[in-house]
């Protein structure tokens, strides 16, 4: 009976010499990084009308964009099927040999097919171009082989070959499978431009984690309508007092006859007020106890950014203003923890 293992003549492993093991090693990782790097400069310098083309159709698409292949290709277009949804686009990737197997259930005639394969004649996507043209779908394909099955079947091919793999064997998909994520990237990104796709619209398919938390913007948070301290400017003091005390956040907006932020009055300057004026006080308008330069921000500015200004002027709570200066929330330093910005 054969050895199935013989491990006297087992192959010999390199050996890396001590002195200059570690510049080798660097070495072959620039290099590495080289040829995917020029890989992705080959297919930015193919770019042409058929990406055009593309986007046009994802921009007609009202369905979803299923991403399928096989392998390398396979994990690539999962990839960039997630890269799609989190950017506005409704995706999911299918693994092409269970287009056969009941996953065609799960496209309807209202959705695009995204289609990756290298040599374009990978065998379980070749049986399933029949079966999505029936359907009358769409079909895009990333393939480095122009002349393939697959790209004769698409509507729009786009080419992401490469002259060369990473991989010394140049079998590898290395340099290939990086120009085909870049591309796809380069879809997903330049839609969600055409889009309009917004800091808000990321942050509803994001809602969880630290970038959900770095993504909120202050309308998300902030306190309006009745819990929102306002007076006009001819508040008498009593009930500039009588305000501050029931919005319970130590300060008041102070408004023109126009709604417009004239100023604030906090908890010290009415107590600052009565050493000034001292039982004429309640004789005083909010206009002569407020404070002008009150700081704001605007509802659609990120949370982040709301605490920063409170850390940089010392200030627990920050006034939202709409584009004509009237004042429409309030962020306290609360609403931030609360959040998980803090």
């Amino acid at each position: 009976m054969p050895n199935i293992l013989n491990l006297n003549n087992s192959v010999a492993l390199p050996q890396m010499n001590s002195g200059t093991g570690t510049v080798d090693i660097l070495a072959q990782a620039k290099k590495v990084l080289e040829i995917e790097i020029a890989g992705i400069s080959e297919i930015m310098a193919c770019l042409d009308h058929s990406f055009e083309q593309a986007i046009a159709l994802l921009l007609q698409c009202h369905g979803k964009v299923i991403v399928t292949g096989m392998g390398k290709s396979g994990h690539i277009g999962n990839k960039i099927a997630a890269t799609f949804a989190s950017t506005g686009t409704p995706s999911f990737f299918v693994h092409s040999a269970e287009l056969h197997h009941g996953d065609f259930g799960a496209i309807d005639d209202r959705d695009l097919i995204l289609a990756v394969s290298l040599s374009g004649e990978t065998a379980e996507i070749k049986l399933a171009l029949d079966p999505i043209k029936r359907l009358g779908l769409k079909i895009i394909a990333l393939t480095g082989n122009p002349n393939s099955t697959l790209a004769k079947f698409a509507d729009v091919v786009l080419n992401v070959s490469v002259t060369q793999e990473a991989c010394p064997l140049n079998l590898a998909p290395t340099a290939s499978t990086t120009a085909t994520l870049a591309m796809g990237d380069a879809l997903a990104i330049v839609l969600m431009m055409r889009k309009g796709f917004t800091v808000k619209d990321f942050v509803k398919s994001h809602p969880g984690g630290t970038l959900g938390k770095q993504l909120l913007t202050v309308d998300s948070i902030m306190r309006s309508g009745n819990a929102l301290p306002k007076v006009s400017t001819n508040t008498a003091y009593d009930q500039v007092l009588t305000e501050i005390e029931n919005k319970k956040l130590g300060f008041t907006a102070v408004c023109n006859q126009d709604g417009k932020l004239s100023g604030i009055i906090t908890d010290g300057d009415l107590r600052r007020a009565i050493i000034k004026y001292g039982k004429d006080v309640f004789t005083k308008a909010a206009s002569d106890l407020m404070t002008s330069g009150a700081k704001t921000i605007k509802a659609n500015s990120l949370a982040v950014e709301a605490l920063r200004i409170m850390e940089q002027y010392a200030i627990a709570d920050l006034l939202i203003t709409d584009n004509q200066n009237s004042p429409i929330g309030v962020v306290d330093l609360k609403d931030l923890l609360k959040a998980g910005i803090i």
